[in-house]
């Protein structure tokens, strides 16, 4: 079965990446590791990106999580205990580098067979996919198998989703239609070509390659934080509603996120991470 590869920076302090600029590594080493939100980070990976890994109809992927090689010690130990039941995924610790050398390596290294075609994603610590997402992504590649066969890589899209707060009060969140978000795109890659999902902004990928977009049920859901890096700047505000019972079943179904979890785990904070 063809191979399918995600990776994850769980705050790898790289050189570039962010769009919060810091002046030394220190600062954004500092930065990244400050007690507030390595903790938010936590509950987030915890109550939204792993469940739906676990979930998956489709059990045969891989996950790599870049840290840095100064990740705090008792971080890493809970970082190494809550991906226990998972052996898809692997952690590595890594010096700071520029971000798109170091992921595209790291990719690349993953291949068990570079000579072969596989499937390439790319995974935020705050964000879920779908519980079917690797199904359909690997059917997807399949049927589009006369394309691939052509490009080095082309790529796959899924872009209705939600995007969603949690906070001691539960869910609040709103259905988009977002085209190449990073949550539920993926890219196949032909045998032999050394190129990967991280030579190019998600953003712009289709500038790059044939890209062929789902209009799907929901297949995503990106959360808004008090860290995320794209937010911390002045950006328009999405207006969320908290969400009905009917649709607090479909985030469990869909996404295996349980609201009962996200109220226990976010007890005495806001969607902006502060406490209440």
């Amino acid at each position: 079965m063809m191979q399918a590869i995600g990776l994850c920076r769980f705050s790898y302090p790289a050189l570039g990446g962010f769009q919060v600029e810091h002046e030394t590594i220190e600062e954004r080493i500092a930065f990244l590791y400050q007690y507030e939100r390595l903790e938010e980070r936590f509950r987030l990976f915890e109550a939204i990106a792993l469940p739906c890994l676990r979930a998956q109809t489709d059990p045969d992927w891989g996950l790599v999580i870049i840290i840095g090689d100064q990740f705090p010690q008792d971080h890493l130990e809970r970082l190494h205990d809550i991906t226990a039941d998972l052996p898809q995924i692997t952690i590595q610790a890594h010096a700071p580098k520029p971000n798109r050398d170091m992921l595209k390596d790291v990719l690349n290294a993953a291949r068990i067979d570079p000579d072969q075609p596989c499937l390439q994603f790319r995974y935020d610590d705050d964000d879920a996919v779908s519980v079917d997402f690797i199904e359909k992504f690997r059917k997807a590649a399949a049927d589009a198998a006369p394309l691939t066969r052509q490009h080095r890589a082309v790529g796959f899209d899924w872009h209705n989703g939600y995007v969603a707060e949690f906070s001691a009060d539960g869910i609040a969140a709103t259905q988009m239609w977002r085209k190449q978000y990073v949550a539920s795109l993926g890219v196949h890659i032909k045998g032999g070509a050394k190129v990967t999902i991280h030579n190019f902004a998600h953003e712009k990928i289709d500038r790059f390659m044939p890209l062929i977009s789902f209009p799907d049920k929901a297949m995503w859901v990106r959360s808004h934080n008090g860290f995320n890096d794209s937010r911390q700047k002045k950006v328009k505000e999405v207006p969320v509603e908290p969400l009905t019972g009917a649709e607090e079943q479909m985030f469990k179904d869909r996404f295996a996120i349980d609201v009962d979890v996200i109220r226990e785990k976010f007890a005495g904070f806001t969607a902006q991470g502060t406490p209440v």
